[in-house]
């Protein structure tokens, strides 16, 4: 097999991979469909939000008659729910969350009030979890997403190459190994001081999935590396490639830092 199928199936493994750890996480919106007098509404409700602002939460219900209300409390914490209701614009029905300090969580829903008196209870039975973090700059994002994506990539590939039995999956692995320590063991913590004011929450200090599992990655590679330092070794790379996939598969922020309103501490896992 030509090396450009093997590229192409690297790559969309990966895409797939990504997609599916950024839908499946638990800061990924929430999808909500419900029907008013007829007329079927499609939105999302946010569960995470970066900065010190408020979160705003969107209905694009336009039908004038339709009232709604946010009621939220602060995660994990026995108080009551605060009401606020949605304020009409020319596009919808909008209300925001207050502000939360880095890793402080709220639950919310929302009480639809339809023009027929019926009221409708918005996502149901569990209410919206959204955590808010410290504001990210733009730039460390972008290129902490582009290194570990593209770490993802060429592990897959050093995979593939392996199993293929194609030279090169020795360098593939190399630079597999590279852009996993520039995104992952130094651009992620940047990232995560910027979000959660800790550089590592992970092992020794604590247990976020987000850092165990670059950590767990990063052994792993070196671990194949030396593997494969005087004697080449495809089964160490294959092995390594399919644990990197298994590992950044989960959902993304599962078990991630969380504010502690009563003592004041951000917890991890």
């Amino acid at each position: 097999m030509k090396k450009i199928w093997l590229i192409l199936i690297a790559l969309i493994i990966t895409l797939s991979a990504a997609v599916y750890q950024k839908m499946t996480g638990p800061t990924y919106p929430k999808r909500i469909k419900i029907e008013i007098n007829g007329k079927t509404y499609k939105f999302k409700l946010p569960r995470s939000h970066g900065g010190s602002d408020s979160a705003e939460v969107f209905l694009p219900i336009k039908d004038n008659e339709v009232q709604a209300v946010l009621l939220f409390k602060r995660y994990k914490v026995d108080e009551e729910y605060t009401a606020i209701p949605f304020i009409r614009t020319e596009g919808g029905l909008i209300a925001k969350l207050p502000g939360q300090p880095p890793a402080g969580k709220l639950e919310y829903y929302i009480e639809i009030d339809t023009a027929t008196g019926n009221k409708i209870i918005v996502p149901g039975k569990n209410a919206v979890v959204i955590r808010f973090k410290g504001e990210v700059p733009g730039l460390i994002l972008i290129f902490h997403v582009f290194f570990m994506f593209f770490a993802m990539f060429y592990a897959n590939y050093a995979g593939i190459l392996a199993i293929a039995n194609k030279d090169g999956f020795y360098r593939a692995a190399w630079i597999a190994f590279g852009l996993l320590f520039i995104g992952g063991m130094i651009l992620g913590p940047i990232v995560q001081k910027y979000a959660f004011g800790e550089y590592w929450a992970g092992v020794p200090y604590g247990w976020d999935l987000t850092d165990n599992k670059t950590l767990i990655a990063f052994i792993t590679w070196i671990i194949a590396l030396i593997i494969n330092w005087k004697k080449r070794s495809r089964v160490a790379i294959i092995v390594a490639s399919l644990i990197t996939i298994l590992i950044f598969s989960i959902p993304h922020s599962m078990y991630g830092s969380e504010l502690n309103y009563k003592t004041g501490t951000i917890q991890q896992g």
